[in-house]
């Protein structure tokens, strides 16, 4: 048989094997039946289907009627052929070639088992799903508060507690302002309130707290940190106190160059506050 009759024939049983037969196919492998033994014919079948299965999306179920010829077929590779000494004989008789032949049609029946064998053991592994490793939630990260937020908190859980409501200082163009502080010695913590405090630009001015303690001199209040007010409306500040106020008598906002200062001339005072109630 030349090579391309031999690659129409494998092309046949593939498609055979694959979708079943069809009246074309059927009819062009009648004309390979006189050349090929009916053992060989099934090898070769068996053969094509295996190989074509290979490019089988494993995904899919197996087609049902290469499942049962897969099936039907399989004992006659596992068992001993009872026939094998009848099949010699038979193939010796149409032998013409040579034993060359004759190890080429039993290599493809050979490849045909080992094939199948393949196949079942590749949708057997494939159909069972891999187990996907559990990944731990991850922990919720939490929110971060604003200092509005923080202000409220520290309110409802402070003790040692003083607030002052704001008034406007000497500086002119501030008439309006309004707001509180609160301050607690025990947290070391405190925030500013306001209402009315002009934005300013802080390339050229910065807000400055002073703290007026019971502790400290009052030549030399404690710097409670710089601040700048971004746009016009409600703004609440962390107090950042250089040294720890014990009894906070009444804070004042100056207006200072950009950094502020280590000692105030209060030329410019936006907003006082003196302490009206204290919490225990």
């Amino acid at each position: 048989m030349k090579e391309e009759q031999k690659d129409r024939l494998f092309d046949l049983l593939t498609s055979r094997a694959i979708y079943g037969p069809d009246e074309q196919s059927e009819q062009e492998l009648s004309e390979f039946d006189s050349e090929l033994t009916k053992s060989e014919l099934r090898s070769l079948e068996q053969t094509a289907a295996a190989i074509s299965m290979m490019g089988i999306d494993m995904n899919e179920n197996m087609p049902e009627h290469l499942y049962a010829r897969i099936a039907d077929e399989a004992e006659n590779y596992i068992r001993p052929a009872e026939n094998d000494s009848r099949l010699l004989t038979a193939r010796s008789d149409r032998d013409q070639t040579g034993p060359g032949q004759w190890f080429a049609w039993l290599g493809w029946a050979i490849a045909a088992a080992a094939s199948i064998a393949l196949v079942v053991n590749i949708f057997v592994t494939r159909s069972t799903k891999p187990e996907i490793a559990q990944v731990p939630p991850q922990a919720e990260v939490p929110r971060i508060l604003t200092p509005a937020e923080r202000r409220e908190e520290m309110l409802r859980s402070a003790a040692n507690m003083v607030k002052g409501e704001w008034a406007p200082g000497n500086v002119k163009e501030i008439k309006t302002i309004s707001g509180d502080v609160v301050w607690s010695d025990e947290m070391q913590a405190g925030y500013m309130r306001f209402r009315g405090l002009p934005a300013n630009d802080p390339h050229n001015e910065t807000y400055q707290l002073w703290i007026f303690d019971k502790t400290q001199d009052k030549a030399t209040p404690i710097d409670g940190g710089t601040f700048n007010v971004p746009a016009d409306g409600e703004v609440v500040v962390p107090i950042q106190a250089k040294l720890r106020p014990q009894g906070a008598q009444m804070f004042a906002i100056t207006i200072e160059k950009p950094g502020g200062v280590v000692v105030s001339k209060r030329e410019k005072i936006a907003a006082l506050a003196k302490v009206e109630t204290r919490s225990s």
